[in-house]
């Protein structure tokens, strides 16, 4: 499979939100990434349902929600019925994440769980085989055009070889600080699915640069 590119909506200008979707539509995009913060679990707050409601309406690409909120399991419903084809949650959060990942997809989306980097991705054992997504956090979250942290590397290694030995048919996505200079070489790690927030919507021309992620090459040191 090649690899995803998710553009990061957080990055978008919300007074052309419309433009920014139908840019996204006609580019070599595959998913729409919408981060959802609360400003509990993450000093931020961004979209609420309506929001996403009119993201949905015009996008014709899967809407990739991630939740970095306290208590997500209050939401499930809303976040289906406002348009959430993949729906990820933080470990973090979770007390009980089996029940949560089950929700999810009781209600008919994918179901990911996203890592903060000082989380290990040996926390993931027990569930690896139950999901569809696993979101490795690149920068702490909470705000877009972080540095990227170098450890990510080790981590796409590690889940790689856990989802090979489990058997497990998991993506494993990385969101955080992602650019021209990194995209090669987290493909080549083991990455799936690339999360590119600042890097699009801050580049001259935001469908070059998509197309330019979409390119598949070796990363040379």
């Amino acid at each position: 499979m090649s690899h995803l590119i998710a553009p990061s909506v957080l990055s978008a200008d919300f007074a052309n939100i419309q433009r920014d979707v139908e840019m996204i539509n006609n580019s070599q995009a595959d998913w729409f990434h919408v981060d959802i913060m609360d400003g509990m679990f993450v000093p931020n707050i961004s979209f609420g349902f309506p929001v996403i409601k009119a993201i949905k309406k015009h996008a014709k690409k899967p809407l990739d929600v991630h939740l970095m909120i306290v208590e997500p399991d209050r939401y499930l419903q809303n976040f289906k019925e406002a348009g959430a084809d993949i729906l990820t949650v933080h470990i973090e959060t979770c007390t009980h994440l089996h029940r949560t990942i089950q929700a999810i997809k009781a209600l008919g989306m994918k179901a990911g769980v996203a890592i903060n980097p000082h989380t290990s991705v040996n926390l993931l054992i027990d569930i690896i085989t139950d999901i569809d997504l696993v979101c490795v956090m690149s920068v702490n979250p909470g705000f877009g055009g972080q540095k990227f942290i170098e450890n990510t590397y080790h981590k796409i290694s590690t889940l790689t070889e856990l989802i090979k030995v489990f058997k497990s048919k998991a993506l494993i996505e990385i969101d955080g600080g992602v650019d021209m200079n990194n995209y090669k070489r987290l493909i080549d790690t083991g990455a799936n699915v690339l999360v590119a927030g600042n890097t699009v919507f801050s580049s001259a021309n935001p469908v070059e640069t998509i197309a330019s992620l979409k390119i598949v090459g070796s990363y040379a040191q």
